[in-house]
């Protein structure tokens, strides 16, 4: 099948009411296909496995089920595999092993860019423009900020890639930075 940005959109709002949880796939998305450039891969494929990582956790949001309805549903649409074992891998629970660049850098960026728009929107201007990774720093060490954010997991990811966590997130906002306004994170001027 030829992979499709625009048909993988469709697909995950057919599945996906919530805005939130397309604007966190389509910044997922962003991030990898800024990796799959860095890398010199397939960016379509890269950019589509991110946007369809949790296509079934509106309906299936309990780990125990999140990533296998996804996985049947892409299979009965003939995606390739290296995609879905990516979406598979994701989700530690079922044991698929992360063994390929794509699976590593979907789990690297997948709480990160969470942590990311949660950080950007607390800024005054409500902004991810400029952000800085040493804010995201400081804010991945408070507890209580953007709680549902695993921070384990965000380290394990950078350590995966084999990136300084510094650099991967910064890596990261600069991707999202490119998707700002699909992201609403253009942010506002703040007044003197």
């Amino acid at each position: 099948m030829e992979l499709s940005y625009e048909d993988a959109l469709v697909l995950l709002r057919e599945h996906t009411k919530n805005e939130n949880l397309v604007k966190h796939g389509i910044a997922v998305a962003a991030a990898l296909g800024a990796y799959a450039r860095k890398f010199d891969e397939d960016e379509v494929k890269w950019r589509v496995t991110g946007l369809l990582h949790d296509l079934d956790y509106e309906e299936y949001p309990t780990l125990e089920d999140h990533t296998l309805y996804t996985s049947r549903w892409l299979r009965e649409r003939d995606y390739p595999e290296e995609v879905i074992h990516a979406i598979l891998a994701h989700n530690d629970l079922h044991g698929d092993v992360r063994d390929d660049r794509l699976s590593h850098a979907l789990f690297a960026c997948d709480e990160l860019t969470g942590l990311i728009t949660a950080t950007a929107l607390v800024r005054p201007t409500k902004s991810i423009i400029g952000l800085e990774a040493s804010a995201v720093r400081k804010k991945m060490k408070d507890k209580a900020f953007a709680r549902g954010v695993n921070r384990d997991d965000i380290v394990k990811g950078a350590e995966e890639l084999q990136m300084p966590l510094d650099e991967h997130i910064a890596f990261v906002i600069a991707a999202m930075a490119e998707a700002a306004e699909v992201l609403g994170l253009v942010g506002q001027e703040v007044g003197r």
